[in-house]
């Protein structure tokens, strides 16, 4: 038997209250506001999450955002547009993103800490955790939810 699928937030809403918090925590996270959404593109483009992807290039481009990084961002390891804090943010997203390949590299996180120190970096990850769960969210529940 099929069944339809149902909104997360109508059938437990104390789940989309909970990533609302990690969202809020996220906010406070100290990283400039351009480098989140970077993590959001590339975790999104990753993950297929076309409205997370669409909300978020817009979002960028509102910011100042050049077009032509973001179309190179999927390419982004041969590109000479991004700068160094640039690279190793988008290295631990796709890290992050595909844990299960490799898990995050000493040489990745190491990096991150010596450009970001130790607490941002865990922020950092954070950030990139929750992405990936909003992600996961509008594509397993076929829903759109604005954080």
């Amino acid at each position: 038997m099929q069944h339809n699928r149902k909104s997360i937030k109508t059938v437990d809403p104390a789940s989309l209250q909970a990533m609302l918090a990690l969202e809020a925590y996220g906010k406070t996270c100290p990283l400039q506001p351009l480098y989140k959404e970077l993590i959001k593109i590339r975790a999104s483009q990753i993950n297929g999450c076309a409205y997370c992807l669409d909300m978020h290039t817009e979002d960028a481009v509102k910011m100042g955002e050049l077009p032509r990084r973001i179309f190179a961002m999927g390419v982004w390891q041969e590109s000479h547009l991004f700068n160094e804090e640039e690279r190793a943010l988008l290295q631990i997203t796709e890290e992050v993103t595909k844990i299960s390949e490799k898990g995050i590299t000493d040489a990745t996180y190491n990096k991150v800490v010596e450009l970001f120190g130790e607490k941002m970096t865990a922020q950092i990850i954070m950030l990139i955790i929750t992405i990936n769960s909003w992600n996961r969210m509008a594509i397993a529940s076929h829903e759109i939810y604005k954080p």
